[in-house]
């Protein structure tokens, strides 16, 4: 698998984490370190892609 395809997956999968935290404000459960866990793995996702896409 590449690199691109790596970053594009955790890209994928912190955008769902974040989302899910972000519902966490209405339903019951930890929202904001869920978004916050989010939202890194979805940055480390872009900058794997961005790099790989340099090189």
């Amino acid at each position: 698998m590449s690199a691109r395809r790596h970053g594009a997956f955790l890209a994928a999968a912190g955008a769902a984490v974040a989302l899910a935290g972000a519902a966490m404000y209405v339903l019951p459960g930890p929202g904001l370190p869920v978004l916050v866990l989010g939202l890194a793995v979805f940055v480390a996702g872009l900058v794997i892609v961005a790099v790989a896409r340099r090189g």
